[in-house]
């Protein structure tokens, strides 16, 4: 005879993992958790930053920089309007920097103003890092890494360029403050290699 069914109700049990330093797993998180140097100048990661992908015709571009808010940035250029900006990489391809959070359904928005025209809307925040180098001589750390010409590289400017021996991408938010991005997979390569650039007693004047 099968027992009977209790009447108790059953418990639901919830697993919580967590990483070293307290983190849960479904936090975002970068290659370099928390990475900060200080020489002449700072270097630090930024953290989790959100990122799509735009490619297409310019006028599928414009409509996806409208979409998104800030102008249609002009080559080699980055836009902004609140939180969201546009980063110029080629003539078939804009880079929208977001909240992390913001990035899948900003993508989506994108996505659907496009409808069927021919185009690539991709989040690509997982498969990238961002360090910033700040201070009054923080162009010295680049000028030791990349052959982009830094007196040429204006506020609002993006240059695709070479970090040492991989690729990644440079742009000045503000006044002695550069961001750099790489592929996250050489994430910690490329912060060692600024965080090196920017010892102290090493400036080039």
């Amino acid at each position: 005879m099968a027992p009977a069914p209790s009447s108790r109700p059953r418990s639901a049990t919830h697993v919580s993992m967590t990483r070293k330093g307290g983190r849960p797993m479904s936090d975002p998180i970068s290659a370099t958790p928390d990475a900060r140097y200080q020489g002449f100048a700072t270097v630090a990661d930024t953290g989790p930053r959100g990122m799509i992908m735009v490619r297409g015709e310019p006028a599928t571009l414009a409509k996806a920089a409208k979409t998104a808010g800030p102008d249609m940035p002009k080559a080699r250029a980055v836009t902004g309007k609140g939180d969201v900006s546009l980063a110029w990489m080629s003539p078939d391809e804009i880079l929208v920097l977001c909240d992390y959070a913001a990035a899948p359904a900003l993508a989506d928005k994108i996505e659907k103003a496009l409808g069927a025209e021919h185009s690539l809307v991709a989040v690509v925040s997982d498969a990238r890092s961002v360090f910033r180098v700040e201070g009054d001589k923080a162009d010295q750390v680049l000028r030791k890494l990349t052959p982009a010409d830094m007196d040429a590289l204006g506020q609002g400017e993006m240059r695709r360029t070479r970090i040492a021996q991989t690729a990644g991408g440079i742009w000045s938010p503000a006044p002695g403050v550069y961001e750099v991005m790489c592929f996250r997979s050489v994430g910690q390569y490329v912060f060692d290699l600024l965080a090196n650039a920017a010892k102290s007693g090493s400036e080039l004047a």
